[in-house]
């Protein structure tokens, strides 16, 4: 299939999704490629949901500590008020977000802006998280990233709960997580 060249000069959009389980670079390739984009001078607007305090209210930050700025925000929808004249959008942690989400993203491709969104895409029950599929089902570009066992040391993508609690959602770090592999999380 071949694939015209824009010529136009109007800026096209996308969505790319980084996805994983946790402790599997999700937070920190999103920060690589914003500071990629913020390189070529262009103008980028990152989002966080405002309930993930967990290294910092108002930053983004990766299991390594490395961080970037960010906006903590309780409404997907405030996205589309505060995206301005933007040429890319990062937004982390997105299965946290409201049901809206993956039509903001589609949004504002459709305004021609870049948009890399990162989060889980399984629940501590190996089940899809949020709205998460939503998402990947309208991404231009999906990048699943694995972890490393903790059990094994073979390639994991579960994120295995060490704590009991039911809630679907519950903020940690390897205190309360670890990464497993398919084996090694079904025979727990």
């Amino acid at each position: 299939m071949f694939i015209e060249p824009n010529t136009s000069g109007e800026r096209r959009g996308s969505i790319e999704v980084i996805c994983g389980s946790m402790f599997s670079g999700k937070t920190e390739e999103l920060i690589r490629r914003l500071k990629r984009v913020k390189i070529a001078n262009l103008k980028v607007e990152i989002f966080k949901p405002a309930i993930d305090v967990r290294y910092d209210e108002v930053k983004i930050v990766s299991h390594d500590a490395t961080a970037i700025q960010s906006t903590p925000i309780d409404n997907s929808q405030k996205i589309l008020l505060m995206a301005g004249d933007v040429d890319v959008i990062g937004i982390d942690e997105a299965q946290f977000f409201d049901e809206e989400i993956a039509n903001v993203c589609d949004e504002l491709a459709f305004r021609g802006i870049r948009v890399i969104v990162a989060g889980l895409d399984m629940d501590y029950l190996g089940k899809p998280f949020g709205q998460m599929p939503f998402i990947m089902a309208k991404a231009d570009y999906v990048t699943k990233l694995h972890a490393i066992c903790m059990q094994c040391g073979n390639i994991a993508n579960y994120s295995y709960r060490k704590i009991p609690n039911d809630d679907q959602v519950m903020l940690g770090t390897m205190d309360s997580y670890e990464p497993r592999c398919r084996k090694c999380y079904n025979t727990r």
